[in-house]
Protein backbone atom coordinates (compact mmCIF):
# COMPACT_ATOMS: atom_id res chain seq x y z
CA UNK A 1 0.00 0.00 0.00
CA UNK A 2 1.12 3.33 -1.03
CA UNK A 3 1.97 5.92 2.23
CA UNK A 4 -0.67 8.25 2.52
CA UNK A 5 0.38 12.00 1.76
CA UNK A 6 1.15 14.55 4.74
CA UNK A 7 -0.52 17.77 4.82
CA UNK A 8 2.32 19.91 5.61
CA UNK A 9 5.72 21.06 3.53
CA UNK A 10 5.74 22.09 -0.19
CA UNK A 11 3.37 19.28 -1.11
CA UNK A 12 0.87 18.97 1.67
CA UNK A 13 -1.38 21.53 -0.34
CA UNK A 14 -1.55 19.74 -3.31
CA UNK A 15 -2.02 16.66 -1.62
CA UNK A 16 -4.53 18.17 0.48
CA UNK A 17 -6.59 20.19 -2.72
CA UNK A 18 -8.17 17.30 -4.12
CA UNK A 19 -9.52 16.20 -1.05
CA UNK A 20 -10.83 19.32 0.08
CA UNK A 21 -13.08 19.40 -3.47
CA UNK A 22 -14.12 15.79 -2.07
CA UNK A 23 -14.99 17.51 1.94
CA UNK A 24 -16.96 20.43 0.02
CA UNK A 25 -18.97 18.45 -2.32
CA UNK A 26 -19.88 15.93 0.57
CA UNK A 27 -21.09 18.87 2.87
CA UNK A 28 -23.15 20.42 -0.07
CA UNK A 29 -24.90 16.63 -0.26
CA UNK A 30 -24.77 16.10 3.29
CA UNK A 31 -26.66 19.02 3.56
CA UNK A 32 -29.07 19.16 0.92
CA UNK A 33 -30.17 15.65 1.80
CA UNK A 34 -30.76 16.87 5.42
CA UNK A 35 -32.93 19.56 3.91
CA UNK A 36 -33.49 21.20 7.29
CA UNK A 37 -31.91 22.63 10.54
CA UNK A 38 -31.40 18.93 11.94
CA UNK A 39 -32.32 15.30 10.60
CA UNK A 40 -35.64 14.03 11.03
CA UNK A 41 -36.15 10.85 13.19
CA UNK A 42 -35.31 11.62 15.97
CA UNK A 43 -32.04 10.04 18.36
CA UNK A 44 -33.04 6.04 17.11
CA UNK A 45 -33.63 7.00 13.40
CA UNK A 46 -30.32 9.14 13.48
CA UNK A 47 -28.24 6.10 15.45
CA UNK A 48 -29.69 3.21 12.80
CA UNK A 49 -28.48 5.84 9.81
CA UNK A 50 -24.74 6.85 11.03
CA UNK A 51 -24.76 2.78 12.62
CA UNK A 52 -25.92 1.18 8.92
CA UNK A 53 -23.60 3.39 6.73
CA UNK A 54 -20.66 3.15 8.79
CA UNK A 55 -20.80 -0.75 8.65
CA UNK A 56 -17.33 -2.40 10.41
CA UNK A 57 -15.84 0.71 12.45
CA UNK A 58 -12.13 -0.78 12.10
CA UNK A 59 -12.39 -2.59 8.61
CA UNK A 60 -8.80 -4.95 7.87
CA UNK A 61 -8.41 -3.24 4.47
CA UNK A 62 -9.76 0.28 3.74
CA UNK A 63 -11.96 1.98 1.51
CA UNK A 64 -9.41 5.07 0.09
CA UNK A 65 -9.77 8.59 1.01
CA UNK A 66 -11.97 9.50 -1.49
CA UNK A 67 -14.29 6.81 -0.33
CA UNK A 68 -13.68 7.69 3.49
CA UNK A 69 -14.33 11.01 3.22
CA UNK A 70 -17.36 11.18 1.00
CA UNK A 71 -19.31 8.53 2.96
CA UNK A 72 -18.57 9.98 6.43
CA UNK A 73 -18.42 13.69 5.99
CA UNK A 74 -21.88 12.98 3.75
CA UNK A 75 -22.75 10.78 6.80
CA UNK A 76 -22.04 13.67 9.81
CA UNK A 77 -23.86 16.81 7.62
CA UNK A 78 -26.65 14.83 6.76
CA UNK A 79 -26.85 14.05 10.33
CA UNK A 80 -26.10 17.41 11.93
CA UNK A 81 -27.69 20.34 13.75
CA UNK A 82 -26.72 22.88 11.87
CA UNK A 83 -26.33 26.48 13.41
CA UNK A 84 -26.24 27.76 10.08
CA UNK A 85 -29.97 27.24 9.53
CA UNK A 86 -32.11 30.42 10.65
CA UNK A 87 -34.56 27.64 12.66
CA UNK A 88 -30.96 26.36 14.16
CA UNK A 89 -31.68 28.47 17.19
CA UNK A 90 -31.13 26.35 20.42
CA UNK A 91 -28.08 27.23 21.87
CA UNK A 92 -25.01 29.49 22.18
CA UNK A 93 -23.37 27.33 19.49
CA UNK A 94 -22.93 29.58 16.23
CA UNK A 95 -22.25 29.13 13.06
CA UNK A 96 -18.89 30.09 11.96
CA UNK A 97 -17.36 32.38 9.59
CA UNK A 98 -15.99 30.63 6.35
CA UNK A 99 -13.10 32.59 6.95
CA UNK A 100 -12.59 31.44 10.61
CA UNK A 101 -12.73 27.77 9.58
CA UNK A 102 -10.74 27.95 6.56
CA UNK A 103 -8.32 30.01 8.86
CA UNK A 104 -8.54 26.11 11.37
CA UNK A 105 -7.68 24.32 8.01
CA UNK A 106 -3.95 25.99 7.63
CA UNK A 107 -3.95 25.33 11.62
CA UNK A 108 -4.85 21.47 11.37
CA UNK A 109 -2.31 20.95 8.62
CA UNK A 110 0.38 22.78 9.72
CA UNK A 111 -0.50 21.05 13.11
CA UNK A 112 1.45 23.59 15.89
CA UNK A 113 2.07 22.60 19.40
CA UNK A 114 1.78 25.33 21.87
CA UNK A 115 3.62 23.83 24.47
CA UNK A 116 6.94 25.00 23.06
CA UNK A 117 8.38 27.60 21.12
CA UNK A 118 10.58 24.77 18.90
CA UNK A 119 6.88 23.61 17.74
CA UNK A 120 5.22 26.48 17.16
CA UNK A 121 7.52 29.63 16.69
CA UNK A 122 5.66 31.81 14.81
CA UNK A 123 2.04 30.79 16.28
CA UNK A 124 3.79 31.32 19.60
CA UNK A 125 4.36 35.03 19.29
CA UNK A 126 0.64 35.38 16.89
CA UNK A 127 -1.17 34.28 20.17
CA UNK A 128 0.97 36.45 22.61
CA UNK A 129 -0.34 39.62 20.23
CA UNK A 130 -3.99 38.73 19.97
CA UNK A 131 -4.28 37.72 23.38
CA UNK A 132 -2.77 41.35 24.54
CA UNK A 133 -4.89 42.85 22.02
CA UNK A 134 -8.24 41.14 23.37
CA UNK A 135 -7.39 41.83 27.12
CA UNK A 136 -6.67 45.25 25.77
CA UNK A 137 -10.47 45.75 24.81
CA UNK A 138 -11.52 44.67 28.60
CA UNK A 139 -8.57 46.11 30.74
CA UNK A 140 -7.68 49.35 28.36
CA UNK A 141 -3.86 50.71 29.08
CA UNK A 142 -5.11 53.98 30.88
CA UNK A 143 -6.39 55.08 33.92
CA UNK A 144 -6.05 52.06 36.69
CA UNK A 145 -3.72 50.34 33.98
CA UNK A 146 -1.09 51.92 33.10
CA UNK A 147 1.91 49.13 33.64
CA UNK A 148 2.17 45.88 33.11
CA UNK A 149 -0.38 45.51 30.40
CA UNK A 150 -3.33 42.97 30.55
CA UNK A 151 -2.80 39.32 29.31
CA UNK A 152 -5.73 36.37 28.27
CA UNK A 153 -5.30 32.69 28.16
CA UNK A 154 -6.68 31.00 25.48
CA UNK A 155 -8.90 27.63 26.67
CA UNK A 156 -11.23 25.32 25.23
CA UNK A 157 -14.50 27.39 25.93
CA UNK A 158 -15.91 28.94 28.77
CA UNK A 159 -15.83 26.23 31.29
CA UNK A 160 -12.24 25.85 31.17
CA UNK A 161 -11.79 29.80 31.33
CA UNK A 162 -13.88 29.47 35.20
CA UNK A 163 -12.20 26.99 36.00
CA UNK A 164 -9.29 28.59 35.44
CA UNK A 165 -10.59 31.79 37.26
CA UNK A 166 -10.99 29.71 40.43
CA UNK A 167 -7.55 28.52 40.22
CA UNK A 168 -6.15 31.89 40.14
CA UNK A 169 -8.17 32.90 43.03
CA UNK A 170 -7.62 30.01 45.22
CA UNK A 171 -3.68 30.06 44.36
CA UNK A 172 -3.96 33.83 45.47
CA UNK A 173 -5.98 33.48 48.26
CA UNK A 174 -6.14 29.95 49.76
CA UNK A 175 -9.21 27.85 49.98
CA UNK A 176 -11.54 30.81 48.74
CA UNK A 177 -15.49 30.32 49.01
CA UNK A 178 -17.55 31.06 46.20
CA UNK A 179 -20.28 33.38 45.72
CA UNK A 180 -22.23 33.05 42.42
CA UNK A 181 -26.31 33.79 41.86
CA UNK A 182 -28.24 31.26 40.83
CA UNK A 183 -28.28 32.23 37.27
CA UNK A 184 -24.42 31.66 37.30
CA UNK A 185 -23.39 28.68 34.58
CA UNK A 186 -23.15 25.30 36.13
CA UNK A 187 -19.67 25.13 35.03
CA UNK A 188 -18.81 27.17 38.36
CA UNK A 189 -20.22 24.78 40.38
CA UNK A 190 -17.96 21.82 38.45
CA UNK A 191 -14.67 23.81 39.16
CA UNK A 192 -15.38 24.27 42.87
CA UNK A 193 -15.76 20.51 43.11
CA UNK A 194 -13.06 19.45 40.73
CA UNK A 195 -10.32 22.06 42.68
CA UNK A 196 -11.79 21.07 46.12
CA UNK A 197 -12.92 24.22 47.09
CA UNK A 198 -16.52 24.64 49.29
CA UNK A 199 -19.57 24.21 47.69
CA UNK A 200 -20.51 27.43 46.38
CA UNK A 201 -23.10 30.14 48.00
CA UNK A 202 -25.61 30.41 45.83
CA UNK A 203 -27.64 33.70 45.64
CA UNK A 204 -30.94 34.19 44.65
CA UNK A 205 -31.60 35.86 41.52
CA UNK A 206 -34.86 37.38 41.77
CA UNK A 207 -35.17 39.33 38.31
CA UNK A 208 -32.61 37.14 36.55
CA UNK A 209 -29.71 38.86 37.59
CA UNK A 210 -27.35 39.30 41.19
CA UNK A 211 -29.04 41.31 43.19
CA UNK A 212 -26.57 43.93 44.81
CA UNK A 213 -27.82 44.55 48.45
CA UNK A 214 -27.62 40.26 48.96
CA UNK A 215 -24.51 40.37 47.61
CA UNK A 216 -23.38 43.01 49.99
CA UNK A 217 -25.26 41.15 53.09
CA UNK A 218 -23.59 37.59 52.25
CA UNK A 219 -20.37 39.34 52.16
CA UNK A 220 -20.59 41.04 55.33
CA UNK A 221 -21.93 38.05 56.89
CA UNK A 222 -19.80 35.23 55.87
CA UNK A 223 -16.05 34.43 56.61
CA UNK A 224 -13.76 34.95 53.87
CA UNK A 225 -11.90 34.79 51.54
CA UNK A 226 -14.41 35.06 48.91
CA UNK A 227 -14.12 35.01 45.34
CA UNK A 228 -17.90 36.71 43.41
CA UNK A 229 -18.51 35.35 40.29
CA UNK A 230 -21.40 37.67 38.13
CA UNK A 231 -22.58 37.01 35.13
CA UNK A 232 -22.40 39.05 31.37
CA UNK A 233 -24.62 37.12 29.43
CA UNK A 234 -26.77 34.48 31.25
CA UNK A 235 -27.02 30.91 29.35
CA UNK A 236 -31.11 31.17 29.81
CA UNK A 237 -31.85 34.51 29.12
CA UNK A 238 -28.86 36.23 28.28
CA UNK A 239 -29.26 38.68 31.24
CA UNK A 240 -26.22 41.01 32.36
CA UNK A 241 -25.69 41.34 35.97
CA UNK A 242 -25.14 45.05 37.70
CA UNK A 243 -21.86 44.94 36.83
CA UNK A 244 -20.94 48.51 37.92
CA UNK A 245 -22.95 48.02 41.49
CA UNK A 246 -21.46 44.65 42.03
CA UNK A 247 -17.39 45.95 41.25
CA UNK A 248 -17.98 48.78 44.20
CA UNK A 249 -19.40 45.61 46.62
CA UNK A 250 -16.80 43.63 45.95
CA UNK A 251 -14.42 46.52 46.32
CA UNK A 252 -15.43 47.67 49.53
CA UNK A 253 -15.41 44.01 50.72
CA UNK A 254 -11.57 43.99 49.18
CA UNK A 255 -12.93 40.94 47.41
CA UNK A 256 -11.69 39.34 44.35
CA UNK A 257 -14.17 39.26 41.44
CA UNK A 258 -14.22 37.09 38.26
CA UNK A 259 -16.98 38.13 35.62
CA UNK A 260 -17.98 34.93 33.45
CA UNK A 261 -18.83 37.10 29.93
CA UNK A 262 -18.30 34.12 27.84
CA UNK A 263 -21.49 35.18 26.11
CA UNK A 264 -21.81 38.61 26.52
CA UNK A 265 -17.87 40.43 26.10
CA UNK A 266 -18.24 40.59 22.58
CA UNK A 267 -20.40 43.79 22.62
CA UNK A 268 -17.45 45.25 23.20
CA UNK A 269 -17.19 45.50 19.50
CA UNK A 270 -20.37 47.31 19.41
CA UNK A 271 -20.84 51.00 19.99
CA UNK A 272 -23.74 51.05 20.73
CA UNK A 273 -24.24 48.39 23.04
CA UNK A 274 -20.64 48.25 24.96
CA UNK A 275 -22.36 50.20 27.60
CA UNK A 276 -24.37 47.27 28.58
CA UNK A 277 -20.56 45.96 29.92
CA UNK A 278 -19.45 48.66 32.01
CA UNK A 279 -17.84 47.90 34.95
CA UNK A 280 -16.21 44.84 33.35
CA UNK A 281 -13.17 46.26 33.31
CA UNK A 282 -13.04 45.95 37.28
CA UNK A 283 -12.75 42.45 37.66
CA UNK A 284 -9.83 40.48 38.43
CA UNK A 285 -10.76 37.82 35.63
CA UNK A 286 -12.77 37.75 33.05
CA UNK A 287 -14.32 34.83 30.71
CA UNK A 288 -15.07 35.26 26.89
CA UNK A 289 -15.46 32.87 24.43
CA UNK A 290 -15.59 33.50 20.52
CA UNK A 291 -17.54 30.34 19.95
CA UNK A 292 -20.82 31.97 20.93
CA UNK A 293 -21.26 35.88 19.97
CA UNK A 294 -17.58 35.72 18.01
CA UNK A 295 -18.56 33.26 15.07
CA UNK A 296 -15.44 31.14 15.14
CA UNK A 297 -15.26 27.63 14.87
CA UNK A 298 -14.97 25.38 18.70
CA UNK A 299 -12.45 25.99 20.29
CA UNK A 300 -12.07 30.00 21.00
CA UNK A 301 -12.61 30.08 23.96
CA UNK A 302 -10.08 32.93 26.85
CA UNK A 303 -9.67 33.89 30.19
CA UNK A 304 -8.47 37.61 30.74
CA UNK A 305 -6.25 38.39 33.62
CA UNK A 306 -6.24 42.01 34.43
CA UNK A 307 -2.96 41.59 36.36
CA UNK A 308 -0.73 38.97 34.60
CA UNK A 309 1.11 38.15 37.48
CA UNK A 310 -1.62 36.21 38.62
CA UNK A 311 -1.15 33.55 36.10
CA UNK A 312 2.20 33.03 37.45
CA UNK A 313 1.20 29.95 39.55
CA UNK A 314 0.51 28.16 36.00
CA UNK A 315 4.39 28.01 35.69
CA UNK A 316 5.62 24.39 34.82
CA UNK A 317 8.42 22.92 34.46
CA UNK A 318 9.73 20.44 32.50
CA UNK A 319 13.16 20.07 30.43
CA UNK A 320 12.33 18.36 27.29
CA UNK A 321 10.23 21.45 26.35
CA UNK A 322 11.28 24.47 28.71
CA UNK A 323 14.91 23.26 30.01
CA UNK A 324 16.13 26.44 32.18
CA UNK A 325 19.02 26.95 29.97
CA UNK A 326 16.48 27.37 27.12
CA UNK A 327 14.78 29.67 28.38
CA UNK A 328 17.94 31.57 30.01
CA UNK A 329 18.64 31.77 26.46
CA UNK A 330 15.50 33.51 24.91
CA UNK A 331 13.36 30.93 24.34
CA UNK A 332 10.60 31.55 25.54
CA UNK A 333 8.40 29.20 27.92
CA UNK A 334 4.86 28.54 26.85
CA UNK A 335 3.49 25.91 29.80
CA UNK A 336 2.66 28.60 31.64
CA UNK A 337 0.20 29.51 29.40
CA UNK A 338 -2.37 26.95 29.88
CA UNK A 339 -3.19 23.79 32.29
CA UNK A 340 -2.74 22.02 28.98
CA UNK A 341 0.50 20.56 27.19
CA UNK A 342 -0.52 19.84 23.78
CA UNK A 343 -3.02 22.42 22.57
CA UNK A 344 -3.56 23.83 19.13
CA UNK A 345 -3.09 27.18 17.79
CA UNK A 346 -6.67 28.26 17.75
CA UNK A 347 -5.88 31.69 18.29
CA UNK A 348 -4.96 31.34 13.95
CA UNK A 349 -8.69 31.56 13.19
CA UNK A 350 -9.33 34.37 15.44
CA UNK A 351 -6.30 36.72 14.43
CA UNK A 352 -7.68 36.34 10.74
CA UNK A 353 -11.14 37.54 11.99
CA UNK A 354 -10.14 40.28 13.95
CA UNK A 355 -7.42 41.52 10.29
CA UNK A 356 -10.07 40.40 7.73
CA UNK A 357 -13.44 42.21 9.30
CA UNK A 358 -11.71 44.42 11.76
CA UNK A 359 -13.46 46.39 15.07
CA UNK A 360 -16.16 47.67 12.89
CA UNK A 361 -17.13 44.59 10.69
CA UNK A 362 -17.24 42.34 14.37
CA UNK A 363 -19.51 45.07 16.03
CA UNK A 364 -21.88 44.96 12.80
CA UNK A 365 -22.23 41.68 13.33
CA UNK A 366 -22.96 41.88 16.64
CA UNK A 367 -25.30 44.57 16.46
CA UNK A 368 -26.87 42.93 13.83
CA UNK A 369 -28.19 39.44 15.50
CA UNK A 370 -29.01 41.71 18.49
CA UNK A 371 -31.78 43.79 15.81
CA UNK A 372 -32.73 40.41 15.08
CA UNK A 373 -33.31 39.30 18.24
CA UNK A 374 -35.77 42.73 19.07
CA UNK A 375 -37.49 41.70 15.51
CA UNK A 376 -38.49 38.18 17.07
CA UNK A 377 -39.51 40.19 20.60
CA UNK A 378 -41.14 42.29 18.77
CA UNK A 379 -43.21 39.51 16.44
CA UNK A 380 -43.74 37.73 19.53
CA UNK A 381 -45.63 40.52 21.39
CA UNK A 382 -47.74 40.91 17.86
CA UNK A 383 -48.66 37.60 17.66
CA UNK A 384 -52.04 36.60 19.32
CA UNK A 385 -50.75 33.13 20.52
CA UNK A 386 -48.01 33.63 21.86
CA UNK A 387 -46.57 34.94 25.03
CA UNK A 388 -42.93 36.90 25.23
CA UNK A 389 -41.00 36.58 28.66
CA UNK A 390 -39.21 39.99 28.45
CA UNK A 391 -37.73 41.81 26.05
CA UNK A 392 -33.79 40.51 25.00
CA UNK A 393 -30.76 41.81 26.16
CA UNK A 394 -28.35 40.07 24.03
CA UNK A 395 -29.60 38.38 21.24
CA UNK A 396 -31.42 35.33 23.50
CA UNK A 397 -35.60 35.52 23.29
CA UNK A 398 -37.71 33.28 25.58
CA UNK A 399 -41.06 32.75 24.47
CA UNK A 400 -44.21 30.64 25.05
CA UNK A 401 -47.62 29.57 23.33
CA UNK A 402 -50.09 31.14 25.24
CA UNK A 403 -52.42 28.47 27.13
CA UNK A 404 -49.90 25.65 27.44
CA UNK A 405 -48.64 23.88 29.98
CA UNK A 406 -45.02 23.35 30.54
CA UNK A 407 -45.55 19.56 29.57
CA UNK A 408 -47.37 20.63 26.45
CA UNK A 409 -44.25 23.49 25.68
CA UNK A 410 -41.72 20.53 26.57
CA UNK A 411 -43.65 17.96 24.04
CA UNK A 412 -44.09 20.96 20.85
CA UNK A 413 -39.90 21.36 21.19
CA UNK A 414 -39.35 17.29 21.12
CA UNK A 415 -41.74 17.41 18.09
CA UNK A 416 -39.97 20.26 16.21
CA UNK A 417 -36.40 18.02 17.19
CA UNK A 418 -38.05 14.56 15.88
CA UNK A 419 -39.48 16.16 12.73
CA UNK A 420 -35.95 18.05 12.28
CA UNK A 421 -38.46 21.39 11.57
CA UNK A 422 -36.18 23.44 14.36
CA UNK A 423 -34.12 23.63 16.91
CA UNK A 424 -35.23 25.50 19.76
CA UNK A 425 -33.76 25.51 23.67
CA UNK A 426 -35.51 25.43 26.84
CA UNK A 427 -35.49 27.90 30.16
CA UNK A 428 -37.32 27.37 33.51
CA UNK A 429 -37.73 31.15 34.46
CA UNK A 430 -40.28 32.34 36.93
CA UNK A 431 -41.29 28.91 37.62
CA UNK A 432 -42.16 28.34 34.07
CA UNK A 433 -41.05 26.99 31.01
CA UNK A 434 -40.28 28.76 27.94
CA UNK A 435 -38.64 28.16 24.64
CA UNK A 436 -35.62 29.80 24.05
CA UNK A 437 -34.58 31.16 20.44
CA UNK A 438 -30.71 32.27 20.44
CA UNK A 439 -29.85 34.38 17.56
CA UNK A 440 -26.36 34.18 16.67
CA UNK A 441 -26.96 33.92 13.08
CA UNK A 442 -26.37 36.98 11.31
CA UNK A 443 -28.40 35.52 8.21
CA UNK A 444 -31.63 35.24 9.46
CA UNK A 445 -34.23 37.65 7.83
CA UNK A 446 -37.74 38.46 9.70
CA UNK A 447 -38.77 36.14 7.35
CA UNK A 448 -37.30 33.53 8.65
CA UNK A 449 -38.30 34.64 12.07
CA UNK A 450 -41.97 34.32 11.11
CA UNK A 451 -41.95 31.41 10.20
CA UNK A 452 -40.49 29.87 12.88
CA UNK A 453 -43.15 31.48 14.52
CA UNK A 454 -45.48 29.82 12.32
CA UNK A 455 -44.12 26.32 12.59
CA UNK A 456 -44.27 26.61 16.58
CA UNK A 457 -47.96 28.08 16.79
CA UNK A 458 -49.33 25.42 14.74
CA UNK A 459 -47.13 22.12 16.13
CA UNK A 460 -50.40 20.49 17.64
CA UNK A 461 -52.65 23.61 17.59
CA UNK A 462 -55.12 24.58 14.42
CA UNK A 463 -52.79 27.20 12.08
CA UNK A 464 -52.43 30.93 13.10
CA UNK A 465 -52.21 33.51 10.45
CA UNK A 466 -49.23 34.51 10.75
CA UNK A 467 -48.02 38.33 11.67
CA UNK A 468 -46.39 40.38 8.98
CA UNK A 469 -42.60 40.16 9.25
CA UNK A 470 -41.03 43.27 11.10
CA UNK A 471 -38.67 45.62 8.03
CA UNK A 472 -35.55 44.51 7.37
CA UNK A 473 -33.06 46.79 9.73
CA UNK A 474 -36.34 47.55 12.23
CA UNK A 475 -35.62 47.36 15.92
CA UNK A 476 -37.77 47.75 18.91
CA UNK A 477 -38.46 50.84 20.23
Amino acid sequence: MRTPPLSGGTAGPTALRPLLHTVLDALHTGATHRAGPLPAGGPEAVTAHVTHTLGNPLPDHGTGAEEALTTLTTLITQGAADPADPHCAAHLHCPPLALATAADLAASALNPSMDSWDQAPAASTLETLITRALAAEIYPPTGTHPQAPADALVTTGGTEANQLALLLAREQLGPVRLLIADNAHHSLHRAAWLLGLPDPITLPAPAGTLDPATLDAALTDLPGPHLVAATAGTTDAGLIDPLPEIADICERHHTRLHIDAAYGAPLLFSPTRRHHLTGLHRAHTVTLDLHKLGWQPVAAGLLAVQNPQDATPLTHSADYLNADDDTDAGLPDLLGRSLRTTRRPDILKTAVTLRALGRTGLGTLVDTVCTLADQLADAVQKHPALELYDRPTISTVLFRPTHTTDTQLADIRRHLLHTGQAVLGRAHLDGRLWLKATLLNPHTTPHHLTTLLTTITSTGNPPHPPVEPPAEGTTAP
